[in-house]
């Protein structure tokens, strides 16, 4: 609730600190004295748009600072906590509007500098103004979906619509990416399948051009080797001179020392045996080299076969080596096609069983919603006659499209209304204006009383054309609306005055040359003196004093005296 109320330099008020409590609070005053100046003071520390026609004239600038006492559970601190506005365990906002002379406005939240903007998203859930001049709360339509579910105790069924919503989303980007995913290897597919046929083909091997290279470096210089082949051929098959011959000889000359003494030569002569056959083979290995080395016809299949890979790896952007690896990557990727096209099936299917879940609790909040509005209208057309709105109709409307989700569900909410018999409702705003607004709202508030975050009320001359037994039942109800909120009433009406808990007088009077606004809160013999001027003008008479006893006492039946 608003706790207290500090004003410095706005048009007649020089300054001024209020306290408040709860319950209902009234502001009189004669007309022109200046009651609208502090509904324009408060408009202001919640966010209203500045003007520099406020600032009191010979001043550099306006301050109007607001504090406000909340529960640790208020909405206002979990958006504060979301800016990283610090918030002391005290559980006060302080919220402050400085306005310069030029225009130009400061916003502050706990001493905190914050935007005009977001001080309004802080005031819309601290305190709702109707009446003449400013109204918000329950005349944006945004709000009514959250109001007649609050009315109706729905939180159960919004919860569950909103985890569905959450749940129907998910599938919903799930299955986006995977199309997304699908359709990019789709754009590749013929491009792939074309190019999985062509490496197929050339069937690319490991390290293949390295041994092709080799081969083919052995190729071109085949005559170089060949001479030294056959120089090394030679050297050993000579018939003369050639180490195999040589190695017989040598054999034939130890075996004849081997007849006097076998045990000294029988492992040298298993040795020279051994390299007799080493030679043998060598010798024969280098007649086999020497026949492939004079066979030059591979080359050109080499050349081909080297400028084919290298002339692939070209098109593909890759190094010779990679082909092979290259293959295996479109491979796989032909083969998650197919496997995409069965997780796009399943991933549709989720989403199909998302969206029936979600139309599923979609349509029990709708058809719960839709009961609660029809209780609704007709709680408030019984409170439309006392309040001197007989001719008045309020209508709840919901218009379900189950084409258009939202964590809200699938209705849209409107508050409408119509003040003569024969008109089509339509919005609230646009059904009336002045006091005869205020009254509207002041019903709907009776009839929704325990519901929304907003704790403090503010209504603007809501008796205004009214007066006796319709003035008793708008203070009567208002003194019923401030058990559950604070409620700041500016009246004319000493019905309505009589029904406060506290009362303020606003009054202007002259002081060093200057006109200025002053607000007195009234004791109990005061309150009788300023509601018996409410009821017979000026000259007070007896009977006004008697009619403003009366007042007084029947409201303090239940109501202490102040």
């Amino acid at each position: 609730m608003l706790s207290a109320l500090s004003v410095r330099d706005v048009v007649l008020i020089d300054k001024l600190n209020l306290g408040f409590q709860k319950g209902l609070c009234v502001f009189t005053g004669e007309t022109g004295a200046g009651k609208s100046i502090l509904l324009d003071s408060l408009s202001l520390v919640l966010g209203a748009r500045a003007d520099a026609g406020l600032v009191r004239h010979g001043q550099p600038q306006l301050t109007v600072t607001a504090t406000f006492s909340l529960p640790p559970e208020h909405a206002a601190f979990q958006l504060l906590h979301e800016q990283g506005i610090h918030v002391s365990d005290s559980e006060e906002l302080i919220l402050r509007r400085l306005v310069t002379a030029d225009g130009k406005s400061k916003a502050f939240i706990n001493d905190e500098p914050v935007s005009i903007a977001f001080l309004k998203s802080i005031g819309d859930l601290l305190a709702e103004i109707h009446g003449q001049f400013a109204s918000h709360g329950l005349l944006n339509t945004t709000t009514h979906s959250d109001v007649l579910d609050s009315y109706a105790r729905l939180n159960t069924e919004k919860e569950a619509v909103a985890k569905a919503y959450a749940h129907f989303k998910e599938a919903e980007s799930a299955l986006k990416a995977a199309q997304m995913k699908l359709e990019s290897v789709q754009n590749q597919e013929e491009y792939l399948r074309n190019a999985v046929i062509d490496l197929e083909n050339l069937s690319p091997k490991p390290d293949e051009t390295e041994e092709l290279t080799q081969q083919r470096t052995r190729l071109m210089n085949s005559e170089k080797i060949i001479t030294c082949v056959n120089q090394a051929t030679e050297l050993l098959n000579n018939e003369q001179q050639g180490m195999i011959r040589q190695a017989a000889q040598a054999e034939r000359l130890l075996l004849k020392a081997a007849q006097y003494d076998s045990t000294a030569f029988e492992n040298m002569l298993q040795t020279l045996n051994e390299a007799q056959s080493v030679l043998s083979d060598l010798s024969f290995e280098l007649d086999n080299l020497g026949e492939k080395l004079g066979d030059v016809s591979e080359l050109p299949e080499i050349d081909n076969r080297l400028y084919a890979l290298k002339d692939a790896a070209r098109r593909y952007q890759v190094d010779v080596n990679e082909l092979p690896g290259l293959l295996d990557v479109f491979r796989e990727k032909l083969a998650n096609l197919e496997k995409g096209e069965e997780l796009i099936a399943q991933l549709q299917q989720n989403l199909n069983q998302a969206h029936a879940d979600y139309l599923k609790a979609a349509r029990i909040l709708s058809g719960k919603r839709k009961k609660a509005a029809d209780s609704l209208d007709k709680a408030v057309q019984k409170e439309l006659p006392a309040v001197k709105l007989e001719k008045a109709t309020f209508l709840t409307q919901i218009t379900t499209d189950e084409t258009v989700l939202s964590p809200q569900g699938i209705d849209s909410v409107c508050f409408t209304a119509s003040t003569n018999k024969g008109t089509p409702p339509s919005l609230l705003h646009k059904i009336a204006s002045g006091g005869e607004l205020a009254r509207f709202m002041l019903a709907l508030k009776v009839v929704l009383a325990h519901t929304g975050d907003t704790e403090t009320l503010i209504f603007d001359e809501v008796d205004s054309g009214i007066g006796g037994a319709t003035a008793a039942a708008v203070g009567d109800r208002l003194a019923r609306l401030g058990k559950d909120y604070q409620v700041l009433v500016v009246t004319h009406s000493p019905q309505v005055a009589s029904c406060g808990l506290t009362h303020y007088c606003v009054t202007k009077t002259e002081k060093n040359n200057e006109t200025q606004t002053f607000v007195q809160q009234l004791s109990y013999s005061q309150r009788l003196q300023e509601i018996a001027r409410m009821l017979s003008g000026t000259h007070i008479t007896q009977t006004a004093q008697t009619m403003a006893q009366e007042l007084l006492e029947k409201s303090c039946q239940n109501h202490p005296k102040n």
